[in-house]
């Protein structure tokens, strides 16, 4: 988990429930995001407190799932909550613990590595299943009963075994390294730098953010294209529910991320103005293009009619949910 405090210290604040809408006109910002986003949610940050003196933002990296959980099962004070899959919002959130969900960006998997994996001069598309089942290589990826992305891992290799009409694949790839497993991805970054990891199961962006290798993998494997969804689906995994000791089946589509203002934020008005600004074309969306992720902006919501007037301009209207209880 990455914490950090800009300008000063503060005292931790107890949890306040408060409905959505509701405002304490205080300057402190606080935003759970998905692992993957955390350098574009840094630059973000500290553009929006140049254009808002006195304003102070905290900001806690988690798999999605896991950074859900805090606000759904730990009632953790959260204004702005980014997810790496707007699902997530949809299943974890919606309609007890926020109302609205905006698609914002996507994204794609790839298998990253850096100058110093075994292989690295040898890797290609080509043969990249092959290098990965060596008895010398280690490879890492992240749970996917806490992150987005540990889930996506797992169809990218399922979907794989179907491209190439080798039903073994899954069980090779996945059966290894499982003691690599880590809650978020970018917790296997560090791995990776020294050596403990020679590949990983990764977005695109996070590789390109810092400066790896990667090998880019077709359309029907990566996750990116919204217009292969048919094809997608045909990954499925049983995860972990959204209420302890259950259980529930996803199934692979296009990455998308979302975003949304819990219903317990201490500050909805300074929500509203972050949400607005990560949103738009000259701030936040220039941020994630230039690291790497493309915009989605506007894109369906069926919780339309529950986002925040000045919002609304970033989705574009379908059926709603139930606003916050």
């Amino acid at each position: 988990m990455h914490f950090r405090i800009f300008l000063v210290s503060i005292a931790v604040l107890p949890a306040m429930l408060i409905s959505c809408g509701e405002s304490r006109h205080d300057n402190t910002l606080r935003i759970i995001h998905a692992g993957s986003l955390t350098v574009p949610v840094r630059e973000a940050a500290d553009s929006f407190e140049i254009s808002r003196p006195g304003v102070r933002i905290l900001t806690e990296a988690w798999g999605s799932k896991a950074g859900a959980r805090r606000i759904s099962d730990l009632n953790m004070p959260c204004d702005v909550f980014i997810s790496a899959d707007y699902k997530v919002i949809d299943n974890f959130l919606i309609p007890e613990h926020a109302s609205w969900n905006i698609s914002f960006a996507g994204n794609e998997m790839a298998i990253v590595y850096n100058s110093s994996s075994r292989y690295a001069g040898e890797i290609n598309l080509d043969n990249w299943l092959e290098i990965l089942q060596r008895d010398d290589v280690v490879y890492g990826r992240s749970d996917p009963d806490s992150d987005p992305c540990g889930i996506r891992s797992v169809f990218l290799v399922q979907l794989a075994g179907i491209l190439y009409d080798d039903p073994e694949i899954p069980d090779k790839i996945l059966s290894r390294h499982r003691n690599m497993i880590r809650p978020k991805e970018t917790d296997l970054l560090a791995l990776l730098e020294t050596g403990a990891l020679d590949y990983i199961f990764l977005y695109r962006s996070v590789a390109e953010q810092h400066g790896l290798e990667f090998i880019v993998l077709p359309d029907e494997l990566n996750l990116r294209d919204p217009g292969l969804n048919d094809w997608y689906a045909r990954a499925r995994l049983e995860v972990r529910g959204t209420i302890p000791g259950e259980t529930m089946i996803e199934k692979a589509e296009a990455m998308v991320y979302g975003i949304t203002i819990p219903c317990n934020t201490d500050n909805p008005d300074l929500a509203n103005d972050f949400v607005g600004y990560f949103l738009s074309e000259s701030g936040g969306l220039a941020i994630m293009e230039r690291n790497g992720q493309h915009s989605l902006i506007p894109s369906i919501s069926e919780t339309w009619e529950q986002i925040p007037g000045e919002l609304r301009q970033y989705a574009l209207p379908v059926a709603g949910y139930p606003k916050c209880n």
